[in-house]
């Protein structure tokens, strides 16, 4: 299955410039079930996106992430709760299944939409609790000019797998994620316009 959503965003104002422990970019997808994530991660499209079709295509890639990451990416999993969103007005051109993107590896692609993130650290004793909370909120985001979707986020600390490790203190337990058409519709949301 593919997936239901799907984007990648840079965080902070100047992605060039973040210092953030947690990284500048976040790819972000979501998926139908956990089942259909875990057939992917174990088939021939997952080895197709990281390089694994051959020998060549892998190293190919593993160099060409070295000469633009700084370290390896730090998989975490999650489970989607309340999710909300509504029919997009457009669907990005694909070919082959992936996004026709032009990049010139010199700039920065432009922004498509603007995410919001919230962190809640929560001990796990609370997490009925705090999901309570949330589940009887009443929300009206539907109703915002330029929202795009909602979900919130509960760390899967079950996860396993290449480059997954045990989730630390620092790291939030939900994580809330609201896709905006751009900074304006947020900044028109956050200030009750």
């Amino acid at each position: 299955k593919r997936p239901l959503y799907s984007h990648s965003y840079r965080s902070g104002n100047d992605p060039l410039s973040s210092t953030d422990s947690f990284g500048n970019y976040v790819s972000f997808t979501i998926w139908h079930q956990k089942k259909h994530f875990n057939a992917w991660r174990t088939g021939d499209a997952f080895r197709e996106a990281h390089g694994g079709t051959s020998l060549f295509a892998f190293v190919t890639t593993m160099v060409s992430s070295a000469m633009v990451l700084t370290g390896a990416p730090k998989p975490a999993f999650y489970d989607g709760l309340l999710q909300q969103s509504l029919v997009p007005d457009s669907v990005p051109q694909t070919v082959d299944g992936w996004r026709s993107v032009q990049a010139d590896g010199a700039n920065i692609l432009p922004a498509e939409s603007f995410v919001a993130m919230n962190q809640f650290f929560v001990p796990m004793e609370n997490a009925a609790a705090f999901e309570e909370r949330w589940a009887g909120r009443t929300s009206k985001l539907k109703e915002c000019d330029g929202f795009v979707s909602f979900t919130m986020l509960r760390r899967d600390v079950r996860a396993k797998g290449h480059g997954i490790k045990p989730m630390g203190e620092e790291e939030p337990t939900y994580t809330s994620c609201t896709v905006w058409k751009d900074r304006a519709s947020f900044d028109g949301w956050r200030n009750g316009m």
